[in-house]
């Protein structure tokens, strides 16, 4: 079986594990405050909190940007759930905006109509998650004015996109976005098995970020002064969504081959373009501002396709023959716990019909031509 994402864990990662486990500290260590250091250094920002998950730091984030009990998130539908998510945690409603039918992320054009409405019923949102879908970074300059003008928190679930560049500036560098959050899944660019971060600028979100991923807990030198060394209080309800130094130390070797994966991830995506030219299909759209990083490349069929053979027995017959194509995403509108909300199909026609065509194909560092090409000729005979 080709996986459409694999890990790529090499005798120096292992290593840098190994040195960990055999250190005094396994968790709240020196590894992961190098860990976030590195990666702020590395996109431009001048400050990072690691934590569990990136669904925990989109959590966390709207956690710092006070997210509350009746305020509102929007994000897109053409994403995992955690985007939406992570306003529910904090009792917000979640309502979304369509997506461009080129760029497959939230659509600048159809946010500005939305908060136009919005504005004139007095129903604005708190917080707009904008998802860098596939590794291609929205049009954050458009959603910063946007920003500007109706008072909204951005944030942007990078989740897909570390590597990439929007604007010739590594993405996560906070030009636009009040916090940048990444995914380090085993799928993802790189890993730390599970785990996540937060980006931003703000010292003060910076702060309470970190604060919340250990339980509301600090330690104030003048109480411990009075009280005792051992003295710490909880000052707000928080988490425990700490990153492992283990994880920490896996996530800063695989971030030195950073700048390697993507050129290898990018070779892959311009290699899928030229061998799938001619067949009745859509490939990735490339945006002329901005780099993806090409965490997944998705493929749109085309109408003959769906009428037959049909998507799904394209990609069951690709799976047969051990090709692990898969489908990002389900419309989280969709799913039938929003659908309980009053979301219905027909509410975002664009995401919709994306989703109907849309087929990922295999897309790693370690994938070989000979793979790429197994792939391509088995989506051939699919497709006949």
């Amino acid at each position: 079986m080709i996986p459409y994402g694999r890990q790529d864990i090499r005798d120096e990662d292992v290593a840098a594990v190994a040195a960990v486990l055999r250190s005094d500290w396994l968790t709240q260590g020196p590894a992961l405050p190098r860990f976030e250091e590195a990666v702020a250094a590395r996109c431009g920002a001048r400050h990072a909190v690691a934590a569990n998950s990136a669904t925990s730091a989109l959590h966390l984030a709207c956690l710092a940007l006070d997210l509350k009990l009746g305020e509102r998130l929007w994000t897109t539908p053409n994403t995992f759930v955690a985007s939406a998510n992570c306003g529910r945690y904090c009792g917000a409603a979640v309502d979304f905006v369509d997506i461009g039918r080129d760029s497959l992320n939230l659509d600048p054009a159809a946010l500005a109509d939305k908060l136009e409405q919005a504005d004139k019923a007095g129903k604005l949102p708190k917080v707009v998650v904008a998802v860098d879908f596939a590794g291609q970074s929205c049009n954050m300059a458009a959603l910063r004015l946007l920003a500007n003008r109706y008072g909204f928190r951005l944030i942007e679930d990078a989740s897909h996109a570390i590597g990439g560049r929007y604007q010739g500036q590594p993405v996560g560098d906070g030009r636009h976005a009040d916090i940048t959050v990444f995914s380090f899944h085993p799928v993802k660019i790189i890993t730390t098995g599970e785990g996540g971060m937060a980006l931003c600028h703000d010292a003060e979100l910076a702060a309470r970020m970190a604060r919340l991923r250990s339980h509301g807990i600090v330690r104030n030198a003048a109480a411990q002064a009075a009280e005792g060394p051992w003295y710490y209080e909880q000052v707000e309800l928080g988490f425990n969504y700490r990153m492992t130094d283990m994880q920490a130390a896996l996530g800063l070797s695989q971030l030195a081959r950073l700048d390697d994966y993507v050129a290898a991830r990018r070779r892959l995506a311009d290699r899928y373009d030229r061998l799938l030219a001619g067949l009745p299909l859509q490939t990735p759209w490339r945006d002329p501002e901005a780099e993806s990083a090409w965490h997944l490349y998705v493929i749109r069929l085309d109408d003959a396709v769906l009428a037959r053979p049909g998507r799904r027995a394209v990609f069951e017959y690709l799976r047969a023959a051990g090709i692990g194509v898969n489908v990002h995403y389900i419309p989280v509108h969709l799913q039938p716990d929003y659908r309980r909300f009053g979301f219905a199909p027909g509410d975002f026609p664009v995401a919709e019909d994306y989703y109907a065509r849309a087929l990922t194909l295999p897309l790693y560092p370690g994938l070989s031509d000979a793979g790429q090409d197994r792939v391509v000729a088995a989506l051939r005979e699919a497709l006949a």
